[in-house]
């Protein structure tokens, strides 16, 4: 994958300060892809929170806590069997 700038805002400053050197406009444009790479991803993280922060969650009243039933294993290894069930569940 090559390097490349996304943002018209980092490739216009690839242009104003592109020189004739092409060993240091490779290195400007590594530079401004990195630069870009970490813009975006803070820019990103930054707008999520705020969504976040805004968004109104219902109450959760209807939470229930699970059983969770222990018991010897009925095949030849000494751990036991662990379930973990919703209060309403019956076995039958």
């Amino acid at each position: 994958m090559g390097q490349e700038l996304r943002l018209d805002t980092f490739k216009q400053l690839y242009l104003k300060v592109k020189s004739e050197v092409v060993w240091l406009d490779h290195l400007i444009l590594g530079l401004l892809v990195w630069l870009e790479a970490r813009y975006l991803d803070i820019h990103v993280e930054m707008t999520v929170d705020e969504v976040l922060k805004e968004l109104e969650l219902p109450p959760m009243e209807d939470y229930v806590t699970p059983v969770i039933t222990e018991r010897p294993s009925e095949g030849s290894t000494s751990l036991p069997e662990v379930r973990i069930t919703a209060p309403w569940y019956k076995e039958g």
